[in-house]
């Protein structure tokens, strides 16, 4: 044991439900409320993102506890226990779904400071040990009041939320940095080209299948990964890992997996056919890496004869979103065809100026790739300082 620190469970150092006030007895029937339930949870930021305003009587029956600043909320549901989050707002009448186990900190503990400990690897690792239930699998709330944290004296409490703060905050601006290099561009991009849903420089418009075909990527799973095998791309790497350009594979998968693999090759872009919303629907990235690299099914693959680069971010544009949005179908996953990805049309500026536009895209990504390092580099002193002292 660390010096003066003592080990708690989180109840004895929190009012949890028993103590949280209940929805039903606080609000009328008619109050307008704030809803919070897992989708408002960003669970990378670990923070509210959104609420759903409703009144009492139309809030879903889960709509049960009432919020209070510097509440924290804890998911009881896998697969989202890495949806944790601090209420830092202001916001009346916000009412969480009984989904969460809320913990309302006391006198000797710092509510920031459990939130970091709720936000820690250990912690999560101790909920999937204890998850329980085939069809809906969740912990109970008392798995989380029973979990057991290092409790320092207040002083020492403020000092390590504000190291732990001080080394999120860098990584949040390092964040930041990188989301104004995707504007710049971005905003490259409709200075060269214009706006394609006006074309104002009269570039001639053909559809994907007119330059290219879209060929469907073939079955790969998590389960497949290995550490050293057949360079590969899952569907869900669109979403969380890569960008608008990728260089270098993220994992890879054995090489008798399959008799026949789906093959992008350099140039080529890679796609998204399935996503949880029409935004994330045919989220792109140009596979420019000097090598061929496997695609998994719920991807696909353009294979094309212009500059992938271009065709990219083409895919984030305005125009581009108008026109999946046509197609982009399905109520909890969302997705769409190779077809119709084929009949979408994009504006075909001069190949020269495509690449002249590639050239300027790569210089801004290894602006990108150095900031990534640091926030590799600032990820593991901050992984290494949580295990230091929650570990």
């Amino acid at each position: 044991m660390k010096r003066n620190w003592e080990y708690k469970k989180l109840g004895d150092v929190c009012v949890s439900k028993s103590g949280i006030g209940r929805a039903l007895k606080t609000f009328d029937s008619s109050d307008e409320i704030l809803y919070v339930d897992i989708a408002s949870i960003d669970n990378q930021k670990h923070g509210i993102t959104s609420y759903t305003q409703t009144k009492m009587c139309d809030a879903p029956s889960r709509a049960q506890q009432c919020l209070k600043k510097k509440d924290v909320l804890v998911s009881l549901v896998r697969p989202n226990l890495k949806n944790v989050a601090i209420v830092d707002d202001e916001k009346n009448n916000l009412v969480a779904s009984s989904g969460f186990c809320v913990l309302r900190a006391d006198k000797d503990i710092l509510p920031q400071y459990v939130f970091l400990f709720v936000c820690s690897e250990k912690f999560t690792d101790y909920l999937v040990g204890l998850t329980a239930g085939a069809n809906y699998p969740a912990v109970r709330e008392d798995d989380v009041r029973n979990a057991v944290l290092p409790v320092p004296p207040l002083e020492e409490q403020s000092r390590i939320v504000a190291e732990l703060d001080l080394l999120t905050g860098i990584i949040d601006k390092q964040n930041a940095q990188l989301k104004e290099l995707d504007n710049l561009a971005q905003a490259i991009f409709y200075d060269m080209f214009g706006d394609p849903i006006e074309n104002p420089k009269g570039w001639e418009v053909k559809t994907f299948g007119n330059i290219g075909c879209v060929e469907r990527g073939a079955g790969i799973s998590k389960k497949d990964f290995i550490e050293n095998g057949l360079p590969c791309i899952h569907y869900g790497q669109l979403h969380t890992h890569f960008g608008a350009v990728a260089c270098e594979h993220k994992t890879c998968i054995p090489k008798n997996l399959l008799p026949k693999y789906k093959i992008a090759h350099t140039g080529d872009v890679v796609m998204a056919i399935t996503s949880e919303d029409v935004e994330g629907s045919c989220k792109s990235t140009a596979w420019l890496g000097n090598y061929d690299v496997i695609v998994g099914s719920d991807a696909a693959i353009f294979h094309h004869n212009i500059n992938g680069v271009y065709v990219s971010y083409f895919t984030q544009t305005q125009a581009f979103y108008n026109e999946k949005a046509k197609y982009a179908k399905g109520f909890k996953v969302t997705h769409i065809s190779t077809a119709e990805i084929e009949s979408i049309p994009i504006p075909l500026p001069p190949l020269a100026l495509q690449q002249s536009f590639a050239e300027k895209i790569q210089s801004i990504e290894k602006q990108k790739e150095t900031i990534r390092a640091s926030i590799a580099d600032t990820q593991k002193l901050l992984d290494y300082t949580m295990d230091k002292y929650f570990g």
